[in-house]
């Protein structure tokens, strides 16, 4: 049984941290290129960053050098590392894991950025 599980999220102020964490299981963590997407309120789905089966990343425009995605291979996890969070980052965070073949999505983790 494939399982994506997040964990991380919480309440942060302006300009203050979190680092999501994603766990996978039941799949080859090595053949899938992994993403975490965020969705607000009222808005669509919007990819946040990916990083492929080679480890190269990629970010959504409106991270700016803001945030961080990392994989650990032999823990078949990755994360997200978010810093100078703006009240605009308020979403649920999703991870997501693509190969040729399937889809996984995880269940969520809220994040907050609020005073």
């Amino acid at each position: 049984q494939v399982q994506l599980s997040e964990s991380g999220g919480g309440l942060v102020q302006p300009g203050g941290s979190l680092r999501l964490s994603c766990e996978t299981s039941g799949i080859v963590f090595s053949f899938y290129t992994m993403h975490w997407y965020r969705q607000a309120p009222g808005k669509k789905r919007e990819l946040v960053a990916s990083i492929d089966t080679g480890g190269r990343a990629n970010y959504g425009d409106f991270v700016k050098g803001r945030f961080a995605i990392s994989r650990d291979l032999p823990k078949a996890s990755v994360y997200l590392q978010m810093n100078s969070l703006k009240p605009e980052d308020t979403a649920v965070y999703y991870c997501n894991a693509k190969s040729d073949w399937h889809t996984y999505w995880g269940q969520g983790t809220q994040v907050t950025v609020s005073s």
